[in-house]
């Protein structure tokens, strides 16, 4: 099925796994792992060989590398800044900040680990949907992205921003014309 002349469709993958993603971490700028690397490998007859809009990030550039995707870095789809956070696990955090994580999941405007709120990520990346052009765009990105397309796609509060989960190498489908969405969900 094509798209409608004028209409943008975008193909959001999440990068594959990472020693953070099974640490449960905040993550720095980190390789992929052996099994990320594999699994994204054994996906890439599933891509058409192209473009894919990526972040600066290595985890990014290293899974379209994988996936037979030639990154073009954009630093709209850049990870949540983390602060002082990145780099430790959940759990370390929650023993020594639990004030201060509590008030992060709890508030999506705060920044308690002097990073970027959920907000701020959730206006950044509206921003970069409401530029698609007409066409089809692959973006291979972070969880934190693809979660906040979808939060903005559906028109969601920031809140719900934690309610969504996006697992290494998901694939999320948006179809629209910059302003309105239509939201498609592969595992």
């Amino acid at each position: 099925m094509t798209a409608p002349s004028g209409v943008a469709r975008l193909l959001l993958v999440c990068h594959a796994s990472t020693v953070a993603t099974a640490r449960a971490a905040f993550p720095l700028d980190e390789p992929l792992d052996e099994r990320g690397l594999r699994r994204a490998r054994g996906l890439a007859d599933e891509f058409v060989p192209g473009p894919a809009a990526c972040p600066p990030e290595l985890r990014c550039l290293q899974t379209a590398a994988a996936l037979g995707l030639r990154a073009e870095t954009d630093p709209l789809l850049a990870d949540c800044d983390h602060g002082r956070w990145a780099g430790r696990t959940l759990a370390e955090v929650e023993a020594a900040e639990p004030e201060a994580l509590a008030s992060w999941l709890g508030d999506p405007a705060a920044a308690p680990h002097g990073g970027e709120p959920v907000t701020a990520l959730l206006a950044r990346v509206a921003g970069w949907l409401a530029v698609r052009t007409p066409g089809r765009t692959v973006a291979v990105t972070h969880p934190a992205v693809i979660r906040a397309a979808v939060v903005h796609a559906l028109g969601a509060p920031a809140r719900a921003f934690w309610r969504v989960d996006v697992a290494p190498l998901a694939r999320v489908s948006l179809t629209g014309r910059g302003v309105r969405w239509r939201l498609t969900y592969s595992p």
